[in-house]
């Protein structure tokens, strides 16, 4: 996928915002203090008195996202994935989720591919932390359309969303006139044999996986599911009864995530074998981004060889 056009989902997110906002007034945007690295210095730039520099206090920044929303605006809380959902959680849970406030949770720099930044930043759980929070609506794009998507639709839907992006560029994979549905994944390759579900960074990685194992006489379906929850069921579930097996594929933590939510959900109503592709309980490490991804097997070469050992 070499020449393929590649964009940071953050950047996606950035440059939505901005393009968003000309047409919803009451779109307002927070940062702590990182609107250089979430890419909300974009809209910053078009909109500065819409947009709240709130500091090194995220906890802080969810209870205002959470008290402007009560006034008809709505906010983005935007900051690291692992601030946004791990040092934020109670305030995101309690005085966001509780209530159901109509506040959108813009999270970047998450999963290994965050880099040199290491274990402490390269946060694994955060999915699994906001799956628990009742009402709240989970999503994770794959790329930089399914992402300006995701803001719009988040932006369309009242109450609580969590959105995660990206720090490396990934390849850019679904048309301009992708038709994008909260709750709605998306068949990107039919097959046969075995079904690859995955969201993120792993997407375009389970196209080319399902390249090479057509080389070999495996048809995999690729199953693109952006919304973790609400998760498409049917959609899984009708997959699930086609190929009799199921992988997923996703850069987080192998429990509480997609994995997670495709295993709850197969096991209650169509059981069959299923393997999680991700990061196998443990924190991440420093090192180059696509040394990392090829560590743990989240490239496309890392979830052919598990699709296939698992077969």
């Amino acid at each position: 996928m070499s020449d393929v056009k590649k964009i940071a989902t953050r950047e996606s997110y950035g440059k939505a915002l901005a393009e968003f906002g000309k047409d919803y007034p009451n779109l307002v945007v927070l940062d702590a203090d990182l609107a250089g690295a979430t890419k909300t210095g974009i809209f910053k730039k078009a909109f500065p008195d819409r947009f709240y520099d709130c500091g090194i206090a995220e906890s802080n920044m969810m209870a205002i996202a959470a008290g402007l929303s009560t006034t008809g605006l709505i906010p983005f809380a935007s900051t690291f994935a692992m601030f946004a959902a791990g040092r934020a959680f109670e305030q995101v849970r309690n005085s966001i989720g509780y209530p159901h406030l109509n506040v959108k949770i813009g999270a970047t720099h998450a999963g290994i591919s965050v880099g040199e930044d290491g274990a402490s930043h390269q946060c694994l759980e955060d999915l699994a932390l906001m799956r628990t929070i009742p009402g709240m609506v989970v999503m994770c794009p794959a790329d930089d359309v399914e992402a300006r998507a995701a803001v719009k639709a988040a932006l369309d839907y009242v109450g609580p969303v969590y959105i995660r992006f990206g720090r490396a560029a990934v390849p850019v994979i679904n048309p301009e006139d992708y038709e994008f549905e909260i709750g709605k994944g998306k068949v990107l390759k039919e097959g046969s044999d075995v079904s690859i579900i995955a969201n993120g960074i792993c997407v375009a990685s389970s196209l080319e996986a399902a390249d090479m194992l057509k080389a070999d006489g495996i048809d995999a379906e690729v199953i693109n599911i952006c919304t973790i929850k609400p998760l498409d069921e049917e959609l899984v579930i009708a997959s699930a009864k086609k190929t009799g097996k199921v992988v997923t594929a996703e850069e987080h933590s192998i429990i509480g995530g997609l994995g997670g939510a495709v295993a709850e959900c197969l096991s209650e109503k169509n059981p069959v074998p299923v393997y999680r592709i991700g990061v196998r309980d443990r924190f991440g490490e420093s090192g180059p981004a696509a040394e990392l991804i090829h560590k743990y097997e989240l490239d496309a070469e890392g979830i052919y060889k598990q699709v296939k050992a698992f077969l």
